[in-house]
Parts: C-alpha cells; sequence; structure tokens
C-alpha cells in the first residue's frame, strides 16, 4: 500500500541527489525501475546512474550517482547552459511515462520562474548553467519518478539549514543561499545551526516549492494518527565538520484516511465559431498540457440563438499562466473566466494485475478504512461483448483488492 505522508529530516542539508537516495533507501522497490526508467531515456554514452550504499555519521544509506557527462548535448556550445525551452522540449519528446514527465516539466518550469525573477526576465528567456548538466536532470527526472509514484501522498519536512558564505557558480562569487535558491525557499522556515556553506541546492529548494505549489507539501505537518511504514536516508557528498550530510526519509500511512484537500484553479469559456473537427484537436492538445487535470466541454445555446460549446478545465494552480496561454493560442476565445477552487479526494493508487489479460486497476481508499477498485476500461476495450468485458473487470478488481492486502 503507498504512503498517505512522507517526512523529510535535512539534517545536513537538502539537494535532489539526497532527496532521492532518502526516498529509494525508505522504499528499496522503487530503486530498480526508477534506474531502467533512466537507462530508457537514451543517455550518451558514458553517462550511467545508480545507487551506492554509503555511511555517515555511523549511519548506513544510500547515494545517487550520476556519473559521465556533465552536460546536456549541444552543437556549438562548450558548457551546460541550456534553454529551459531546450530542456521542456526534450522532456516532452522522451519515453516517460506521463505522470513522471509532467512532474518533471513542473520541475524545471518552478525553477525556470525563480531564476527568471531574480534575473528579471521573462521564463521563456532562462537558460540553465550548473543545473543544465545530466546529473542534475537525472536528479530531477529522479525526483519526478518518486512524486508520480507516491500518488496522493503528503509531504512534509522538518526546518532547513540556511548555510551562509559565498558559492563559485557561472555568475561569479554569489552568497548562500544563491538568488534563485533563497526566492524558492521564501515563506519556508530555516535554522542556522552554525555550519557554513551551500546547504539547500537549487534542485533541492525546486522539489520542495514544487511540492508547495502543487498543494502536497506542507512544512513539519502532524496528522492526528499515524502508523510508521519505512525509513530512508540520503547521502551527499560534502563532508560537514561534526554533522552528517544526510537526509532521513520517514514514510507514514494514517491510522484512518480521510479525504484531502488541496488547491486547483478551473477555467471556463464558450465556444462559436471553430469547427468540431478542429476544437477537438484544440482539446487534445490542452489535455496533454503540462499540470491539466481534466476537460470538460458540454453544449449550450449562446447569444442571436448561436450553438456552441462550453470548455471547463481543471488544472493544478501551479500551471495558471501556461493553461491560459494555450487555451488564447488552440481555440477561438477572447477570454477566459478563472478561479482558485479546493477540492477533496480519496487516496488512490494505481495496481496492475494479470489474469486472463494485463488490466491496470485504480485503488482508492474510503473513510474508515474500505477499499475500492475501478478497472481502467481502455485496457477492456479490445474485448467484444459486455458479458466478457464486465468478466473480466471483476477479475481484474478482485485481484486488485487482494493484491492490495498483501
Amino acid at each position: 500500500m503507498p504512503a498517505r505522508r512522507i517526512h523529510l529530516d535535512p539534517i545536513g542539508g537538502f539537494a535532489g541527489d539526497m532527496f532521492a537516495a532518502a526516498v529509494v533507501d525508505a522504499r528499496p522497490a522503487l530503486a530498480l525501475p526508477l534506474l531502467a526508467m533512466l537507462r530508457g531515456l537514451g543517455l550518451p554514452d558514458g553517462v550511467s546512474a545508480r545507487f551506492d550504499e554509503s555511511r555517515a555519521g555511523g549511519l548506513k544509506g544510500l547515494r545517487f550517482v550520476v556519473e559521465g557527462a556533465q552536460e546536456l548535448p549541444q552543437p556549438g556550445r562548450a558548457h551546460a547552459h541550456r534553454p529551459h525551452a531546450a530542456i521542456r522540449d526534450w522532456l516532452q519528446a522522451s519515453p516517460l511515462p506521463a505522470g513522471v514527465r509532467q512532474h518533471a516539466l513542473g520541475l524545471f518550469a518552478v525553477l525556470a520562474r525563480a531564476e527568471a525573477a531574480v534575473h528579471g526576465i521573462d521564463p521563456g528567456q532562462v537558460a540553465f548553467h550548473e543545473v543544465g548538466g545530466w546529473d542534475s536532470v537525472c536528479d530531477f527526472v529522479a525526483a519526478a519518478f518518486l512524486l508520480d509514484a507516491a500518488g496522493d501522498a503528503r509531504w512534509s519536512w522538518s526546518p532547513l539549514p540556511l548555510g551562509g558564505g559565498r558559492v563559485r557558480c557561472a555568475h561569479g562569487i554569489l552568497p548562500v543561499p544563491a538568488p534563485a535558491t533563497a526566492r524558492l525557499l521564501e515563506g519556508l522556515r530555516v535554522i542556522d545551526d552554525g555550519v557554513p556553506g551551500e546547504r539547500v541546492t537549487p534542485t533541492g529548494a525546486t522539489i520542495l516549492r514544487y511540492l508547495l505549489d502543487l498543494g502536497r507539501g506542507a512544512p513539519d505537518a502532524t496528522p492526528d494518527a499515524e502508523v510508521l511504514r519505512g525509513s530512508g536516508t540520503g547521502h551527499g557528498t560534502r563532508l560537514l565538520p561534526g554533522l552528517p550530510n544526510i537526509v532521513r526519509c520517514l514514510v507514514f500511512e494514517p491510522a484512518q484516511q480521510a479525504p484531502q484537500p488541496g488547491p486547483i484553479a478551473s477555467l471556463q469559456f464558450e465556444i462559436d465559431d471553430q469547427s468540431p473537427e478542429d476544437l477537438a484537436v484544440a482539446i487534445e492538445h490542452l489535455r496533454a498540457v503540462p499540470g491539466v487535470l481534466e476537460i470538460y466541454q458540454a453544449p449550450l445555446f449562446a447569444k442571436k440563438g448561436r450553438m456552441a460549446v462550453q470548455l471547463q478545465l481543471l488544472l493544478q494552480a501551479w500551471a495558471l499562466d501556461e493553461v491560459c496561454s494555450a487555451c488564447f493560442a488552440e481555440t477561438t476565445t477572447l477570454g477566459i473566466r478563472l478561479s482558485h477552487v479546493q477540492r477533496r479526494t480519496l487516496g488512490r493508487h494505481q495496481v496492475e494485475v494479470a489474469g486472463d489479460r494485463r488490466v491496470r486497476v485504480k485503488l482508492a481508499s474510503r473513510p474508515g478504512g474500505a477499499a475500492t477498485a475501478k478497472a481502467e476500461m481502455d485496457d477492456l476495450a479490445a474485448m467484444t461483448g459486455h458479458a466478457n468485458r464486465e468478466q473480466a473487470r471483476r477479475q481484474a478488481e478482485q485481484l486488485a483488492l487482494e493484491k492490495d492486502c498483501e
């Protein structure tokens, strides 16, 4: 059964590789599929990723190591100065699963907005420097995989070590935390434990800010009753005086599952001058925009007795600007009504079972602990006959419920 809350204790600091190592150490079954997914990206020759056992301060844990080329290939460029738009295009064309791709795009979008704010430019003009290397890209993709695997789990973390001093980067000597990192940490609780240096990296700060924007993160969240199901330790590369450079990960399940709130945005507009066939294409393009959760359409009579279509999009709040731009680009609408709304969702996750055929099944946890199952109709669509589909659906749902109880 997947976690319902995952807590992070950044003792030595917080970075993308430490996040990946800590979560995988707490959930070892995720290691092989994560590494297989990274290999499937078509990494350049000489670039590889692995998890190594490590010790720090007498504590055993993992390190996430990416070896080889430290930058994305770009003809005519000698450094890892990679435009955000290029990384976005690369991710969109990658073979990543849809959920992982959405999180990866969202992480880079969060970092691009922070970089744009401190440099006074548009996010579309941002070029990543240190974060343009393969190691950082793999950190973000690994984090995206783990966020997707965690489903609707809530994330929490203890106060972050602020660090201090100066750091050398592509822009020269800058104070710690670096300007973009400081921007990402705004509003978060930090502490000064007297140990200098860069304690929270841009990748680490981006992950936490992304979780907050997604409505799934809350510093120091303490639900009433939980069950501790696993723990792990992620190790960093720096040696700190008198302090283990680790992130601890604790994985919790609730004693009783309750519906979870979360902020989303709603967009609504009407179309009366776009052909049905072109509008259908536009809706599919909008559905693929990162952050879009669902799209509804309904016929209605508009002004002057015209038949029209009303569209409503539900989306993650962080994706509001990009989705609005996509709506104006894909449709003929001249205006969009938008609102921020709250929703409550049950904890749910997906499993795949193999009866007469392989079928994906969505499991939901109801208040009181009961579980319900719903098979994906797309996996049954090739079968002919209602009775055959119904039998396969019931078999798959029963297998999924039995598997979830193991």
